[in-house]
Parts: C-alpha cells; sequence; structure tokens
C-alpha cells in the first residue's frame, strides 16, 4: 500500500480524485481544462495513480477515459485498517466513504480495478462457479455460459429468472459479460427494500456488467465495468457501495482461502 499512500500524499493528484470522483469517465484533454493543469503534469501525476490502482483507464474508440478506482482504499480500510493511526484511519474513511457514496455524475458507467494472487483459470471459476459466488457475495450465479443462455441468480432462498438474464460475452480466463438481475417484491422482501426503492429499482433499465481479466506477472488484473444505467439511477447507487464490498471478499477469498467478515 505503499503506492497508495504516496499518490494520496500529493495535493495535484488528490485534486485529480476529486475531478474524477465529480465527473467520472473523463479524457485527459478534460482533466486539464477542469483543473487548469499543463498536459505533461497531468499526464505525469495520472501515472503515479494508475500505478497504485486508485485510478483506471478504458478505451472508447480513440479516447482514453480516466476512472477513479476505489478497491484501494477499501482494501485499506477493510483488510490493514488497525497498522495506522487514528487520525490517518479516520482520513482514509472519510475517502472511502466520499468514493462509495457519491454517485459519479454525467457519466453511469462504474469501473473498477483490483490485483489479485490468482490465476485466470481460477479467478474465472470464482466469477462462474455457484458454491464459490455464494461464499464472496452471497449470490448463487447458475448458467452453462456460454453466449445467450440464460443466468439463474439465487440470494437468500429467492430464485430470479428473466429471459432478459442473459450472458453476452464468454471467453473463459479473459472475458465475461452478463445482464443484470431482475428485481422481484420477493428479492425485495429479503433485501429489506422498501415499496418505493422496489419501484425506483423496477423503473431503471436493465444494466449489464463485464469483468476482463488479463495475467500480469504473477497477479491478475480484473477489471469490472458495470453500465447501461437510466438518469439518477437507483441501481447505480446500490452497486457504487457494494462492488467495492463484492471485489474485496472475492480477492481476500482468492489469495487466503477466507472470505471478509459480515458486513465489511
Amino acid at each position: 500500500m505503499d503506492e497508495v499512500f504516496k499518490a494520496l500524499a500529493d495535493a495535484s493528484r488528490r485534486r485529480l480524485l476529486d475531478s474524477l470522483n465529480a465527473r467520472n469517465g473523463q479524457t485527459l484533454r478534460e482533466l486539464c481544462a477542469g483543473l487548469d493543469m499543463a498536459r505533461q503534469s497531468v499526464s505525469k501525476h495520472l501515472a503515479v495513480l494508475e500505478e497504485a490502482n486508485l485510478v483506471t483507464t478504458v478505451r472508447r474508440g480513440r479516447e482514453k477515459l480516466h476512472y477513479l478506482n476505489a478497491v484501494p482504499i477499501n482494501a485499506i480500510a477493510e483488510r490493514w485498517i488497525n497498522r495506522y493511526d487514528r487520525r490517518r484511519a479516520d482520513a482514509l474513511a472519510d475517502l472511502k466513504t466520499a468514493l462509495e457514496d457519491h454517485p459519479m455524475a454525467n457519466d453511469p458507467d462504474f469501473v473498477y480495478t483490483t490485483y489479485i494472487r490468482t490465476t485466470p483459470e481460477r479467478l474465472w471459476q470464482a466469477l462462474t462457479d455457484p458454491a464459490w459466488t455464494e461464499r464472496y457475495w452471497g449470490v448463487k450465479l447458475d448458467s452453462d455460459w456460454a453466449v445467450g443462455s440464460p443466468v439463474t441468480w439465487e440470494y437468500q432462498g429467492v430464485t430470479m429468472k428473466d429471459p432478459e438474464q442473459v450472458v453476452l460475452e464468454s471467453e473463459p480466463g479473459r472475458r465475461l459479460a452478463y445482464t443484470w438481475h431482475t428485481f422481484t417484491p420477493e428479492f425485495a422482501r429479503v433485501a429489506g427494500f422498501s415499496a418505493d426503492q422496489l419501484d425506483s429499482l423496477m423503473n431503471d433499465p436493465r444494466s449489464a456488467v463485464s469483468f476482463d481479466i488479463e495475467q500480469q506477472g504473477e497477479q491478475v488484473k480484473l477489471t469490472v465495468t458495470h453500465g447501461g444505467f437510466g438518469p439518477g439511477s437507483a441501481v447505480r447507487k446500490g452497486i457504487s457501495g457494494g462492488w467495492p464490498q463484492i471485489l474485496s471478499s472475492l480477492k481476500t477469498l482468492l489469495e487466503t482461502g477466507q472470505t471478509l467478515p459480515a458486513g465489511q
């Protein structure tokens, strides 16, 4: 975590993170204009933030979009927080809350990147085997994972099936994508959602999530992209805090054989 603390120590880099927190998915040109910083300076700071895994990038056509990545902050707060003094821990908690609780304005996609000491094959199994997904996610995902095949979700005894819950892409060990689950009254009841919350979720267009897997030395780079939300999406608000917790638990399970304590 030395790289994370080094990256956060610089005020200009914190300004870049603030800018992405306010409007995620910006190009280099947009970041330069918004912060009145020279292009070369912004590029250097972004390189440090990418090295610390606080920023991840996605190619969209000819453009390179920059996304704030909250996973390292969660990893510190949830796994190593006791190694640091109380004042530093409080600062980390504030940043963690800011990253998770504020929806990213003007860009619906959420992009998270984490590095896991595992293999692409083992990570693929963790993403597709219902016995694995239940351990770190609490959800059983059942499918043959062929493109176009249905994906059945089971959460706390509630089963969610729908013709639109399908596999979109499937390249074992490389890339997986599928549509998000249907929100039902039964699911809302076990998840503790009110009738108004359920209405908001059901009125959202169906979103989709993708997992990109890339071997990098002894680690695997996992990039999760969740998008397809409507304006003011209730689903987007929910997954903004959910994905960092799921990824932290997945990483812990693959690296230690244990999951994070409930509620972490």
